[in-house]
């Protein structure tokens, strides 16, 4: 069954740094684009950044543009998220799927919590 598992979250200060990372299966990994979410409490889930089949373009949401960076690694079905210069309004759970959600399943996701 196609399984998406979550991890490198954590507590960091403003400012502060975190690789968030995926391990995808059951599915072709490298047939999929892949992208980050997060859900903020309360709030709806939004696309975060976008990486294509074989990693050649990518594409973020405003809000982290220049901060974040995606990419992926067919070889492992692994897709990473480098979030650097964090800010509190960057707190969620953060979740890796194919770009359309192809399967209908989530991860458990991956806790960032972003305070002084």
């Amino acid at each position: 069954q196609v399984q998406f598992v979550e991890s490198g979250g954590g507590l960091v200060q403003p400012g502060g740094s975190l690789r968030l990372s995926c391990a995808a299966s059951g599915f072709v990994f490298n047939s999929y684009a892949m992208s980050w979410f997060r859900q903020a409490l309360g709030k709806d889930r939004e696309l975060v950044a976008t990486i294509t089949s074989a990693g050649g373009s990518t594409n973020y949401v405003d809000s982290v543009k220049g901060r974040f960076t995606i990419s992926r690694d067919n070889a492992k079905n692994r897709v990473y998220l480098q979030a650097n210069s964090l800010k509190p309004e960057d707190t969620a759970v953060y979740y890796c799927n194919t770009r359309w959600r192809d399967f209908g399943s989530w991860g458990q996701g991956t806790q960032v919590t972003v305070s002084s």
